[in-house]
């Protein structure tokens, strides 16, 4: 800092700054105290200040958190994972992941400090100024502390559905962080996404066809519909009769009156006399996979080799 100034730093850090590093840079406890009673300085917790007044914004927060913990601290979780570009797992509190031996007094209000004896040092994303974890242990520590295994699926899945990651980076993190909990479950849905499965319906499809012995579909097949444009569809089987059964599986956002439209204008343009098209939604897959599987039975689906 020795060339640095504290506008050049607050600059770097959101208007987010230390105590320890004003004190770095020459201001004392006593000039903190005359910019805060002046208002032109907010004091945000008992170590950090912030040069800018009204409401903090959330990356001026997520600075704050790091800074009030120390720099043996890391955004993590979800936190980290939207600074590396995770979208759709927004969560409004902030993730500062602490060594386990960190003397915390005070809380910073919107961030929660999770404790931690991992090494955070070999997780941090080194190409950020902000510190913060990597997206793999990101997601996968997030996914490891989740109530419901289809909520730990679906981060990791997704983060190699945006493209921030792949399956395989992503296993190899699963072996870096032993012991991990719910390691079994993150391992056998990461060889699933690596065989093709997209979101984690697509999970819950690919065990359904496994517990229930039947052929695993060919998934996200490119199509061009009737208007000729370029489609996805969800899963394929070749019938033996040389038909073929699409299922499309729908979220709650399906449900929504303009997607819903969309859907089966879609649905329309997709269909030949070669190509039939039948729908099930999430909650079905996750739920009544028995009744699904007996219907996609009927409908010809052919048993596993």
């Amino acid at each position: 800092m020795a060339h640095e100034t504290w506008r050049t730093v607050s600059a770097r850090q959101a208007g987010a700054v230390s105590r320890a590093q004003l004190a770095a840079l020459g201001i004392d406890r006593f000039a903190i105290r005359n910019q805060v009673a002046a208002e032109r300085w907010v004091l945000r917790s008992a170590t950090v200040v912030s040069t800018t007044t009204g409401e903090p914004t959330r990356l001026q927060t997520m600075w704050t958190g790091v800074l009030h913990a120390g720099r043996r601290s890391l955004l993590g979780d979800l936190t980290a994972a939207e600074l590396s570009g995770l979208r759709n797992w927004h969560r409004d509190t902030i993730t500062v992941l602490v060594p386990d031996d960190l003397d915390l007094d005070d809380d910073v209000p919107g961030v929660h400090f999770a404790r931690t004896r991992r090494p955070l040092p070999t997780m941090q994303e080194p190409s950020c100024a902000l510190p913060r974890m990597r997206i793999e242990p990101a997601v996968l520590h997030f996914a490891a502390y989740q109530p419901s295994p289809r909520t730990a699926q679906g981060v990791v899945a997704a983060a190699v559905q945006q493209r921030l990651t792949t399956a395989a980076a992503l296993l190899t993190w699963v072996d870096r962080m032993r012991p991990l909990y719910k390691a079994p479950l993150l391992r056998a849905a990461l060889t699933d996404i690596a065989r093709g499965s997209q979101s984690s319906s697509e999970i819950d499809l690919v065990r359904l066809c496994r517990d229930h012995g039947l052929r695993r579909p060919d998934r996200q097949v490119r199509r061009r519909d009737a208007e000729g444009r370029l489609r996805f569809t969800d899963c394929e089987w070749l019938l033996p009769d040389g038909t073929v059964l699409v299922l499309e599986v729908d979220g709650a956002f399906h449900m929504e009156v303009e997607h819903w439209e969309d859907d089966l204008a879609r649905q329309r343009r997709l269909t030949t006399d070669r190509r039939r098209i039948v729908r099930c939604t999430a909650r079905e897959l996750r739920d009544e996979p028995e009744r699904l599987a007996a219907d996609l039975r009927r409908l010809g689906v052919p048993r596993a080799a």
